[in-house]
């Protein structure tokens, strides 16, 4: 499995314990650990699952799959199976942010002019993100923002769609401080924060 880290299988779950999920891959078995699940997943035994092999750890009983379904690696494959434009360079993943079953966004940009690098990944009618959700599970929602060399439009882009009045960056503390109006606050934020995190 040396050559598979980073790459994702189909699996199947056989036992669920409190803090890992152990799943059979091939002829291997692998383990989910909790820092590596989607919070508020339900694992079934018996049940196919795609996974990431994250890596593999040795010890004494002998190697062990780390799987992951939380990674932000999980998430860039899953959209490598649906934009083909991916493959071809016409668009490219800048970044991800995540957090496995609350909030994914993803910075994207077109290396093509006139290719709209967030209609690409969203698909007609949303199909393309829909076919990522249904995999991961309707209660993450993915945002995908447009990424931008200019670190204040960027941010804006981000906070979308919060109106952004002004940021002020500073750049040696890697610090911004982003100016909305009062009605604008708490979208920019998101919920619990999580915009801001």
């Amino acid at each position: 499995y040396e050559d598979k880290i980073g790459t994702v299988v189909n699996g199947t779950v056989q036992r669920v314990e409190p803090r890992v999920v152990r799943v059979e891959v091939g002829k291997a078995n692998g383990i989910i650990p909790q820092s590596e699940q989607i919070q508020g997943e339900y694992y079934n035994v018996g049940s196919r699952i795609k996974v990431l092999i994250k890596d593999i750890e040795r010890d004494n009983r002998g190697p062990q799959l780390i799987l992951s379904r939380g990674s932000e690696a999980f998430i860039e494959y899953l959209f490598r199976q649906e934009v083909p434009e991916l493959e071809t360079g016409a668009v490219e993943i800048k970044t991800i942010a995540r957090e496995a079953g609350r909030r994914t966004k993803l910075a994207v940009a077109s290396t093509v002019p006139g290719v709209d690098p967030v209609g690409t990944f969203v698909g007609g009618h949303g199909t393309r993100v829909q076919a990522v959700m249904n995999e991961v599970g309707d209660q993450e929602k993915i945002d995908i923002v447009t990424y931008d060399a200019n670190i204040e439009q960027f941010i804006k882009n981000a906070l979308s769609p919060a109106e952004i009045a002004r940021v002020e960056i500073k750049e040696s503390d890697k610090r911004a401080t982003v100016y909305v109006n009062e009605d604008q606050q708490s979208i920019a934020i998101g919920r619990g924060g999580q915009n801001v995190r």
